[in-house]
């Protein structure tokens, strides 16, 4: 494990960091002492951040919900943080030799807020690629080591979530009485011709029940090995990936995933 880092919440004075969380089993890692640095110079901050994502709900149907684009999910965590004030910014930076510019960029950032004690930014990667963390991270080292942000807050499927949903799924599609590629249909379930294709040759292959071959395909061209969820962001946490920049990591996890069938 890299310095300053460690898996679990922890106990910063007489307070439990992001105690909601906590509470309903998120995944949470800090490193360089991201947790300290909130408690004792952010709390405002804290509290905001420990409403807003522990309100966060997934009704099932929006995770088996098809078309492109980006999650409902992600589109309502992100509407309360702008609401709050945290906002899409852009960082320009610029390094000068008397009137010459010798470098410049910039950095855009989804969610971005101005605390007393300096500034925060934050991304959402519900189901991207899972470059996309390395990106995340060194943007932000970028920034930290410029002094524009004080922490960067990276916020992604939890373990439990990556680890269940092909049982919830199943589990959902049992319960609501999928039992072929018609059913799905019925439920206005979207598939791709390449994704029917392969539904009707693995449910030819297989002795499994329809619901949990569909349930399997599903997680494997949705939510694979390769997008963004908690292992592949923490083991680049582990490797130091955008080191020294305090960091905080928060897995969503699959008990706020709601099951009720509508």
């Amino acid at each position: 494990m890299g310095l300053g880092t460690h898996r679990r919440p922890c106990l910063t004075g007489r307070y439990i960091v992001l105690e909601t969380l906590v509470r309903l089993g998120f995944d949470l890692k800090f490193t360089f002492h991201a947790d300290a640095i909130l408690s004792n110079h952010f709390p405002d901050a804290l509290a905001e951040l420990d409403k807003i994502i522990g309100n966060t709900c997934i009704p099932i149907t929006e995770i088996i919900g098809g078309g492109g684009g980006e999650a409902r999910v992600t589109q309502r965590l992100r509407h309360s943080l702008s609401d709050h004030g945290w906002l899409k910014t852009i960082f320009n930076v610029e390094k000068r030799i008397n009137d010459d510019v010798t470098y410049a960029t910039s950095h855009e950032v989804d969610h971005v807020k101005t605390f007393a004690s300096g500034t925060i930014a934050l991304e959402i990667e519900w189901n991207n690629k899972d470059p996309f963390f390395d990106r995340d991270l060194e943007n932000f080292n970028r920034l930290h080591a410029d002094g524009a942000i004080s922490l960067g807050i990276i916020i992604t499927r939890g373990r439990s979530l990556q680890d269940n949903i092909e049982d919830l799924i199943a589990r959902y599609a049992m319960e609501s009485g999928i039992k072929s590629p018609k059913d799905l249909e019925r439920l206005d379930i979207v598939r791709t011709r390449r994704q029917s294709d392969a539904l009707e040759k693995r449910t030819a292959r297989s002795d499994r029940p329809f619901p949990e071959v569909w349930a399997a395909l599903f997680k494997a061209d949705k939510f694979g090995a390769a997008t963004t969820h908690w292992a592949k962001l923490e083991d680049r946490l582990d490797r130091g990936v955008g080191n020294p920049c305090p960091f905080v990591a928060i897995g969503l996890p699959i008990s706020i995933v709601d099951v009720t069938l509508t």
